[in-house]
């Protein structure tokens, strides 16, 4: 079975771009070795370490409603709420490669998945 390696997300404020249409839903990748090496390299990166999260998203969204090639400008200008969204799911799914966790019932022990919803959503 191939692993899931793209995870759809929706924004709580969403991305309003240039011409003002409004987009929420998208999709990011989970991010490879290279995505978190590469960008050490960046010149903005070196001059303020805070932007390393910014070329991190740009990199491992794939696409954010209509817009299909996502850029730092564009992380730049996503809303506060929506930037820690995706530093969360990007955490979440880089971290447990996906977004759902194995539980058990207290009261019949039976295993079940769960899909969590991050704050936002």
């Amino acid at each position: 079975m191939i692993p899931q390696t793209e995870f759809p997300f929706s924004l709580p404020q969403g991305y309003i771009d240039p011409e003002g249409n409004l987009h929420r839903e998208g999709t990011m990748r989970l991010a490879t070795a290279y995505d978190e090496i590469a960008p050490l390299r960046d010149p903005r990166v070196q001059s303020n370490p805070g932007y390393l999260v910014i070329i991190l998203l740009s990199r491992t969204i794939v696409s954010l409603g209509d817009v299909q090639h996502i850029n730092p400008k564009m992380i730049e200008n996503l809303f506060s709420a929506d930037l820690v969204y995706l530093q969360d799911f990007y955490q979440r799914i880089n971290q447990n490669g996906n977004t759902r966790f194995l539980v058990i019932c207290p009261h019949c022990q039976g295993e079940f998945q769960v899909e969590t919803v991050p704050t936002g959503e």
